[in-house]
């Protein structure tokens, strides 16, 4: 039972570190192809995301010791799983889902028929690409046990079958047909994709703060990681023994100056970016708006974490957002900006909107 568990849970793990590595561009994608981020969308990739990694980690895993290696011959004979199936009885249908050679057969099925499913839940594609799909993976999966992953280990640890081939193929097309059934809801889901623009709401601002935080954070990471490594492969600083004070230096200040470089060039954040916002208010001292939006807003987040008010600051940020007008929340009571959604046309001269977003909005 442990060797079933372990690969699904470390699926799992991979699958949240991975999800957190990309939070930020799905939320970008989603929103200039769907104009907006749902629920749906967000479960069906992230159990994409977990999925593909599941085909991973129970195909490869776990690697074995290389001093206790088995070698293990490849199995070239398609439909051998019925002699083998054979060799036990079969006259009843408690004897056919005792089978093991059977039963080898059908999880291999449906190992695959959630590719079926999520080509044409994500991608849009039928089952014959899905049949597609599925051998290419298939083989990529079977070849690296044959190959014992590509001359990691001199032989093959798992079993490479042509069976598995064929029924992970199979798998893929029975997804693929049986996601026909959800074609309604698809034409549906698809005609509900509109990118017009759309007020900016508590979520949507609130969405575009959880991007700030994690690109500050992912940013500030690999700074502290690239800082660290130079420290202790070129310095020859030990870990152990180094104070953390310049890895932590630059992992607050790399991403402060990035993130704050790029509000000031752009007038909006990255989370902004993502969820496709844009300040608006007065026209003089631009420079000094975005500066105190940014400094009351991720900008100050990550300095008062120097000072271990980071989580006060936020909660703050939080009360206001939801009570203060316009859904600035404290960068725009501090700025005295305003978010908007950035497919609005900007005010022209007589201040009033122009543009054809707008025309289509009316």
């Amino acid at each position: 039972m442990t060797d079933q568990v372990t690969p699904a849970l470390i699926a799992i793990v991979l699958g949240a570190l991975a999800g957190v590595l990309l939070f930020v561009p799905f939320v970008a994608v989603q929103y200039r192809r769907r104009g907006r981020l749902t629920i749906g969308q967000t479960a069906l990739w992230a159990g994409a995301l977990v999925y593909g990694l599941a085909l991973w980690t129970y195909t490869l895993l776990p690697l074995p010791d290389p001093e206790a290696l088995r070698c293990v011959p490849a199995q070239v004979r398609p439909l051998q799983f019925i002699e083998d199936a054979l060799k036990y009885p079969v006259g009843t249908v408690g004897d056919l889902a005792g089978n093991p050679a059977l039963r080898q057969v059908a999880l291999n099925v449906l190992l695959f028929v959630p590719l079926g499913f999520f080509l044409r839940l994500a991608w849009r594609r039928g089952f014959v690409v899905a049949g597609i799909m599925g051998f290419a993976v298939s083989l990529a999966i079977e070849t690296t046990q044959l190959t014992g992953v590509w001359g990691l280990y001199p032989c093959a640890y798992r079993l490479f079958d042509v069976d598995d081939l064929l029924a992970n193929t199979a798998g893929a097309v029975v997804g693929g047909l049986l996601s026909a059934a959800l074609r309604p809801w698809l034409a549906r889901s698809a005609a509900a994709v509109d990118v017009r623009p759309r007020p900016v709401t508590v979520p949507r601002r609130a969405l575009g703060m959880l991007c700030d935080a994690l690109a500050m954070l992912l940013i500030g990471g690999f700074a502290g990681a690239l800082v660290a490594a130079w420290r202790e492969y070129v310095l020859g600083v030990s870990p152990a023994s180094a104070a953390s004070g310049p890895v932590e230096a630059m992992a607050t200040f790399v991403p402060f100056a990035i993130t704050g470089a790029i509000t000031l060039f752009t007038g909006s954040t990255l989370g902004d970016l993502a969820v496709l916002i844009r300040w608006e208010g007065s026209s003089r001292w631009v420079l000094l708006g975005r500066a105190l939006r940014y400094l009351a807003g991720i900008g100050g987040w990550v300095l008062l974490g120097l000072v271990s008010l980071d989580v006060l600051f936020a909660l703050v940020s939080i009360v206001v957002l939801l009570f203060a007008r316009g859904r600035g929340g404290l960068p725009g009571v501090v700025s005295r900006l305003h978010p908007v959604d950035a497919r609005v046309s900007r005010r022209g001269p007589d201040g009033r909107r122009g543009g054809r977003h707008d025309d289509a909005a009316r």
